[in-house]
C-alpha cells in the first residue's frame, strides 16, 4: 500500500453506490418473495392445488431462504462477502427460469427452493457487506436501503403481476420469468464493488482494506478505523462457541428473539397471501381488483421505508421498533374485527391493512434488520447474522405453511387476533429488553456487551 493510493477525504458518493449495488440483493429479494402473491391465484388454478398444497408452493422458497441464510454464514467468513454475492446473483437468474418452466407442482417446489438459497444469502450478506461498509452516522440509513430496495422490490413484484395478470392462466409463469432481468444487473453490478474492508483485515489482506477505507472515508479517519478493526478483531476468537459467551449471549437472544418476532407479527400473511384474502375472505373481489389492491399496499408499503430511512439515524431504532409494534397490534386488532362484518367491506379492510403495513415498513421492517447487523463483533458477524437470518426465515416458514389452515380452523378474525397477541409480546420485548445502538461504531457495541458481563 503506497501513500498515493491514499486519499486525503472518502466519497460519500462512491458509499452510496457501494450501498446500491449490495442493496440490489434486497431488491431480488423483495420481488422473489413477493411475486408469488399474484402468481398463486392463477398457480392454485392450473394444477388445481388444496390448501395445504398451496401453503407447500407459497413456503417452498422459505425452506431454501433458511438452508441459503445458513451456509452464507460460514462461507461468507471464508470466501468473503462479495464472492457469495455473486454466487447469490447467478442462482437467482437461474432459478427465475426455472421457476417459470415447470410441468406439475414437484418442480415448482424445486425451482423455488433454489431461488430461496439465493434468497437467503441475500438476505443475510446484503445488509451485512453494507454495514461493514458505512460509517457509523449514517450506517443506520444505508443499511435501511435494503430494506427499502427489499420493499421496491415488493412493489415491483405487485406491478409487474397486475400488468401480467391479462395473459391469463399462463401468466405466472411471465411473473416469476421476469425476475431474471434485474438477477443479471445485480451479477454484472457486483463486478464493480470492492470487498468488505473489515473482512479483509481479518485475512490479514491489510493494504487493499486501507485503500478501501481510504476511498469510503479519507485517509486519516481510514487509518483510525483500520487499527480500530485491527485491535478488535486481535482480541476475537471467531469461534461459534463464543456466542455463548456471557458477553454475547445477550445480543444473541435480541437478535433471535427480534428475528421471529419480525416475521410471526404476521405481516407475511399480507404480503404473501393478499390476493387470495381479497378473492376468497372478501366479497366481490376479481383477480384484477386482488392484484390492483396489493399494488396499493405494496406503495405503502414503500413509501413508509422512506419515512423510515429519513429518521431512523435521528430518533434512533428502538423508539421506530416501539411505534412499529404497538400501532400493528391495534390494526390486526381492527383488522379482525371488520372481518366479523358481514359482508366484509373490501375498502375498509384494505384501509387497515394499510395501516397495518405503514406501521411495519417504519419499523419491523428495516428496524430489525439493522439492529441484527450492528449486534455482532467483526469476526464472527457472518456466522451470527446467519443464525438470526436462518431463525428469521424459518419463523416467517412456519407462518406461511400455517396461515391458510390457521383460517380455516379459527377464522380469518382469530387468525389476525392472534397476530395482534404476538404483536403485544413483540412490543414489551423492545421496551425492557432491546438497547439502543444508533451513532455507535460496530467496535463501541461490542465493547459495551463485554462491560455489561463485569
Amino acid at each position: 500500500m503506497t501513500v498515493s493510493t491514499l486519499r486525503p477525504s472518502g466519497s460519500i458518493v462512491y458509499v452510496y453506490l457501494v450501498t446500491l449495488v449490495a442493496a440490489l440483493g434486497g431488491f431480488l429479494f423483495g420481488f422473489d418473495i413477493a411475486i408469488i402473491n399474484g402468481a398463486v391465484v392463477f398457480l392454485k388454478r392450473q394444477f388445481a392445488l388444496t390448501e395445504f398444497q398451496t401453503e407447500i408452493a407459497a413456503s417452498s422458497l422459505l425452506l431454501g431462504c433458511a438452508i441459503g441464510a445458513a451456509i452464507a454464514g460460514t462461507l461468507s467468513d471464508r470466501l468473503g462477502r462479495r464472492r457469495m454475492l455473486l454466487a447469490s446473483a447467478a442462482m437467482f437468474a437461474l432459478s427465475a427460469i426455472a421457476a417459470a418452466l415447470p410441468r406439475n407442482l414437484t418442480e415448482f417446489i424445486l425451482a423455488r427452493f433454489a431461488g430461496g438459497l439465493a434468497i437467503g444469502v441475500a438476505s443475510m450478506l446484503s445488509p451485512l457487506y453494507i454495514a461493514e461498509m458505512s460509517p457509523a452516522r449514517i450506517r443506520g440509513r444505508l443499511v435501511s436501503m435494503n430494506q427499502f430496495a427489499i420493499v421496491i422490490g415488493i412493489l415491483s413484484a405487485y406491478l409487474v403481476s397486475w400488468l401480467l395478470s391479462g395473459l391469463g392462466l399462463v401468466s405466472w409463469r411471465w411473473m416469476f420469468a421476469s425476475a431474471a432481468v434485474p438477477s443479471v444487473l445485480f451479477f454484472l453490478s457486483l463486478l464493480r464493488v470492492p470487498e468488505s474492508p473489515r473482512w479483509l483485515i481479518k485475512e490479514g489482506r491489510h493494504g487493499e482494506a486501507l485503500g478501501i477505507l481510504s476511498r469510503l472515508k479519507g485517509d486519516g479517519d481510514a487509518r483510525a478505523e483500520f487499527e480500530d478493526i485491527r485491535r478488535t478483531i486481535a482480541e476475537e476468537s471467531g469461534s461459534l462457541a463464543q456466542l455463548l459467551q456471557p458477553g454475547l449471549r445477550r445480543p444473541l437472544i435480541i437478535a433471535l428473539a427480534l428475528a421471529v418476532l419480525q416475521q410471526v407479527t404476521g405481516v407475511n400473511t399480507i404480503l404473501f397471501y393478499g390476493s387470495i384474502i381479497f378473492t376468497e375472505q372478501v366479497g366481490g373481489q376479481t383477480d384484477s381488483s386482488a392484484l390492483l389492491a396489493n399494488v396499493v399496499i405494496g406503495l405503502v408499503n414503500f413509501l413508509f421505508t422512506i419515512v423510515a430511512l429519513a429518521v431512523i439515524d435521528r430518533i434512533g431504532r428502538k423508539p421506530l421498533l416501539l411505534i412499529a409494534s404497538g400501532g400493528m397490534g391495534l390494526c390486526l386488532l381492527v383488522l379482525g374485527m371488520t372481518f366479523r362484518i358481514q359482508p366484509a367491506g373490501g375498502s375498509l379492510i384494505l384501509a387497515v391493512m394499510l395501516c397495518y403495513v405503514a406501521c411495519f415498513a417504519v419499523g419491523m421492517g428495516p428496524g430489525v434488520w439493522v439492529v441484527m447487523s450492528e449486534l455482532f463483533p467483526t469476526r464472527i458477524r457472518g456466522r451470527a447474522m446467519a443464525i438470526a437470518t436462518v431463525t428469521l426465515w424459518l419463523a416467517c416458514l412456519l407462518l406461511t405453511l400455517t396461515f391458510l389452515s390457521l383460517v380455516s380452523a379459527i377464522t380469518v378474525s382469530g387468525a389476525f387476533w392472534l397476530y395482534g397477541a404476538i404483536c403485544a409480546v413483540a412490543f414489551l420485548f423492545v421496551l425492557f429488553v432491546v438497547p439502543e445502538t444508533k451513532g455507535k461504531t460496530l467496535e463501541e457495541i461490542e465493547r459495551s456487551w463485554m462491560h455489561s458481563v463485569h
